[in-house]
């Protein structure tokens, strides 16, 4: 890194990399707990029932601190992304 460089700092990849990080601690703690975290993270997103999400490693009290409509978005975007050709 160059110290004449300006790093670049954006709240939204900021943001988007918490939420990333929060979804992908959740689905440790849940597979470490013996759950599909596919069919309980979906559950919790369709029902807002937090009691889908294990309370190992505060992952129910992290899920819920994460706001469901970005992480919707997030997740529609990284699958919709994923299906783009690569250049």
């Amino acid at each position: 890194m160059n110290i004449e460089e300006t790093m670049l700092f954006t709240v939204v990849d900021e943001k988007e990399r918490l939420l990333r990080a929060g979804l992908q601690e959740v689905g440790v703690a849940l597979t470490e707990k013996g759950y599909n975290p596919v069919n309980q993270i979906v559950g919790y997103i369709l029902s807002e029932d937090p009691t889908y999400i294990t309370t190992y490693k505060s992952a129910r009290s992290k899920i819920m601190r994460l706001d469901r409509d970005e992480l919707l978005q997030d997740l529609v975007r990284v699958y919709l992304d994923s299906d783009k050709p690569k250049a």
